[in-house]
């Protein structure tokens, strides 16, 4: 069923390496010896047994061609780790430099690729800047914000430039974990990538929305359109009931900026969400939710993509109607990404 329907990739990555971002980089960072972001030693592929790359835009319009894939969203695989650099103005040189390598080489070189933007969170003035310049002038489709590395939670006050300009801009954002720097998410409890990797996405993007909701981001800015990747969509029910429980006792005092229960932003049609198709609950989700924020990604080429196996999976579902198919393979990311321009 999945191949008589639209299929938009919300949430691909490409595997860009340091000599490739040096192109776009001035001196002195240009010749740095260190490597661009900070790495680890996991053995992601298992020795070479899964995954692979895509550096370059032909592998990526071919693997779309297998998928029958229209439209890919490409993010970052080394700059997921934007959030733990901690020198500002490099920070802002490495944003430069991904976001003209990603305008250049995948989005001008076919309409059927877009890229994310990286923004500088370390320099929330020079942020702003970047992020007016990535989706003005390089149009870009939106900006990710690292869900693990920065000093201060997505709904600290810090921040707030950086959302007033995205809703101007009518920008979406997408929140991104990665496994770098396990002790965000407990993670340093363990000695295996299976563990550390089972809690990392869904923890990081746990405490970055009740960072961002309890905060009052949501709140102060009611155009915004947040993504949550990644980490699949069946947690966001669960995750708004409890907060909305420690909210009804104690949010006038402790969030005041959340004037509404939580679980109404997370309900508002703002909040986006990833349905992998290992999930159990997602036409449940969907019932509670809505099939309009849940979103198709493919999460391809990393080491635990199922691409394109997914496509069929998810077309498969019982528990989804088609017309939420519909919306979870195509239409919600036209709408989180404005890809229709409207």
């Amino acid at each position: 069923m999945a191949r008589d329907l639209e299929v938009i990739d919300a949430d691909g990555h490409i595997t860009e390496e340091d000599s490739q971002l040096k192109r776009y980089m001035e001196p002195p960072y240009r010749d740095r010896g260190a490597v661009f972001y900070p790495r680890d030693n996991w053995d992601r592929s298992l020795g070479g047994t899964l995954g692979t790359r895509a550096r370059d835009a032909r592998s990526w319009l071919d693997a779309m061609d297998q998928g029958g894939v229209s439209t890919a969203v490409l993010f970052p695989t080394n700059g997921l780790s934007i959030g733990w650099i901690r020198e500002p103005d490099y920070a802002v040189a490495l944003c430069k430099a991904w976001n003209n390598f990603v305008s250049e080489e995948f989005q001008k070189v076919s309409p059927r690729l877009k890229g994310i933007a990286l923004v500088p969170l370390q320099d929330v003035p020079e942020g702003v800047k970047e992020l007016r310049r990535a989706i003005k002038e390089l149009r870009l489709v939106g900006v990710m914000l690292p869900a693990v590395g920065l000093r201060k939670p997505l709904g600290h006050g810090d921040y707030w430039p950086i959302y007033e300009e995205a809703e101007k801009l009518d920008c979406m954002l997408g929140v991104h974990a990665t496994v770098r720097g396990p002790h965000y998410f407990a993670g340093e409890l363990f000695d295996q990538f299976i563990d550390v990797h089972t809690l990392s996405h869904a923890f990081a993007q746990m405490l970055q929305m009740t960072s961002m909701v309890l905060r009052g981001v949501m709140e102060r800015f009611p155009r915004l359109r947040v993504a949550f990747m990644e980490a699949g969509c069946s947690w966001a029910p669960y995750w708004m009931g409890r907060m909305d429980e420690e909210w009804e006792k104690r949010g006038k005092v402790e969030a005041p900026l959340c004037k509404r229960r939580p679980s109404e932003y997370v309900k508002s049609g703002r909040v986006y969400l990833h349905a992998e198709d290992y999930e159990p609950l997602i036409g449940a989700t969907a019932g509670v939710l809505s099939p309009q924020v849940l979103y198709y990604a493919s999460d391809w080429p990393h080491w635990d993509s199922e691409f394109p196996e997914n496509i069929d999976h998810l077309g498969n579902r019982k528990d989804i109607d088609p017309e939420a198919k519909r919306w979870l393979l195509a239409e919600t990311a036209k709408k989180l990404y404005r890809l229709n321009g409207d």
